[in-house]
């Protein structure tokens, strides 16, 4: 499979900046190619809009879908041994690498085709068919063509970053689309691309006296204040997962080391508490939006003789049966019963619906952090070997990989296990109390989460270049 080349020695901190900026600035004109052919249909993604990157009715329709789904199959298949792939022996890297652009190029197809052909969520202009003198066929098939190169851009877009870059592609993609959200939630100017008034420009009206609110210290004023134009329950919802994932980064256990040979030469193996970072929850999201799209694909081809069982659907929107169950929450008025935006629900149901999302992040959450941890080499005998190669070892065990994976096998798992459960929860309590811009709690984790990773690896670059022997002794 072609691959972007990986460079040959090191590459000056700067020119990776320009990388990362020149493929950040890309990635945002892409997202705004509208589709040659295609009316603007409905967002099959909806809320994971955000997760997935992206933009509706662009070339970069899929987003990191494609490259996320794949990363979960292969996940599966290597967590259950079934690859047969040794990732120390460069080959098998090769194969890997390899194997995973061809699940990529597989879910591409596997995503766009239904959604040009089958589910009429990109309907294409009759009226173009009709002035090029082609089949309306023609023009499905020109739409997933471009829906295929910008997933196939976006694949090598994320290899750019990951080999000239700083930090990965797919996370950087995030953090762009969620921080374009948050941005135009605090300072929207309504009525300028059908946008609506972000939170800071509301309060200068609210000052100013352009929007009535009534008295505060009514019910329909304090409504108003915090859930309604003021927006302050979001806002401080926004700034408390800011807070709480920041302090949760900075948690860890220190393993003491000492090196081996140089006498005075000691170090510490930090083991964080979020120690799978929330990348994993990327995988459950995406397992989630998969099952919601397969909802629309079989309410697009059966209508209403889909069994109500399955999924009663009102517009795009899903009011019952099983897809409605498991559909997350993705804003406060969806569990508020007493609220018009919750529809015509009991509060049985609706709490149910909360308690099936909830258990799904959970255990989603400490499921694939340990499936993560476990195939990206952060494992209790992946690290012990690192710690050896790297000439250190635990101070009064022996130099022995078993005696340390057995030292490491007290923290790591139980604190990926712990790190998975708490980011679960944070991010469906951050959906049902909601969040600057309408982002979804899972991409405010995400951005969070990726910026801190990113400062710590950016720190990190320039203490190299400021002292060139680390980076030998560091690799």
């Amino acid at each position: 499979m072609p691959s972007v080349q990986r460079p040959e020695g090191h590459i000056p901190f700067r020119r990776k900046l320009a990388w990362t900026a020149g493929t950040l600035v890309l990635y945002f004109f892409l997202s705004n190619v509208i589709l040659f052919g295609a009316n603007q249909g409905s967002d099959i993604f909806g809320q994971f809009r955000s997760i997935l990157a992206g933009g509706q009715g662009t070339i970069l329709q899929l987003g990191i879908g494609p490259i996320v789904t794949a990363s979960i199959v292969l996940q599966l298949l290597g967590g259950a041994n079934l690859l047969g792939l040794d990732t120390d022996d460069p080959r098998d890297q090769a194969l890997y690498q390899g194997l995973q652009k061809f699940l990529v190029l597989v879910m591409i197809c596997l995503t766009g085709l239904p959604m040009v052909f089958a589910g009429n969520f990109l309907p294409a202009d009759p009226q173009l068919a009709q002035t090029l003198g082609v089949p309306l066929s023609g023009i499905k098939w020109l739409i997933f063509f471009e829906i295929a190169v910008g997933g196939i851009l976006i694949l090598f877009m994320d290899e750019v970053i990951s080999k000239w870059g700083v930090g990965s592609g797919v996370g950087l993609f995030i953090v762009a689309g969620v921080s374009q959200k948050l941005i135009g939630g605090l300072i929207a100017i309504p009525g300028v691309a059908g946008q609506q008034t972000g939170i800071l420009t509301a309060w200068v009206e609210i000052l100013l006296g352009d929007i009535p609110v009534g008295s505060p210290l009514t019910a329909t004023g304090m409504q108003t204040l915090v859930f309604g134009v003021g927006s302050l329950l979001p806002l401080l919802t926004t700034l408390l997962i800011f807070g709480i994932v920041v302090y949760a980064e900075s948690v860890r256990v220190e393993i003491p080391l000492s090196h081996a040979r140089v006498k005075g030469a000691r170090g510490k193996f930090p083991v964080k508490l979020i120690y799978a970072s929330v990348l994993p929850m990327i995988f459950v999201r995406a397992i989630q939006s998969n099952i919601q799209f397969l909802g629309r694909i079989l309410y697009s081809q059966l209508g209403d003789g889909m069994p109500a069982w399955l999924g009663v659907y009102s517009g795009s929107q899903s009011v019952g049966g099983l897809f409605y169950y498991l559909n997350p929450i993705h804003s406060p008025r969806q569990w508020m019963w007493w609220s018009a935006g919750a529809g015509a629900h009991h509060p049985w149901q609706i709490l149910l619906r909360v308690f099936i999302d909830l258990v799904f992040m959970l255990l989603g959450g400490a499921i694939f952090s340990i499936f993560w941890v476990e195939t990206a080499d952060m494992g209790p005998e992946a690290t012990a070997q690192q710690i050896l190669n790297s000439g250190m070892q635990i101070p009064g065990f022996r130099q022995n990989p078993h005696v340390m994976e057995k030292v490491l096998e007290r923290y790591i798992p139980q604190l990926a296990v712990l790190g998975g459960v708490l980011v679960g929860l944070l991010a469906v309590l951050a959906n049902m109390l909601g969040t600057i811009g309408g982002v979804s709690g899972t991409s405010l984790l995400l951005t969070v989460s990726i910026t801190y990773k990113l400062y710590e690896e950016i720190a990190e670059e320039q203490l190299m270049e400021m002292h060139p022997m680390m980076r030998q002794l560091f690799g």
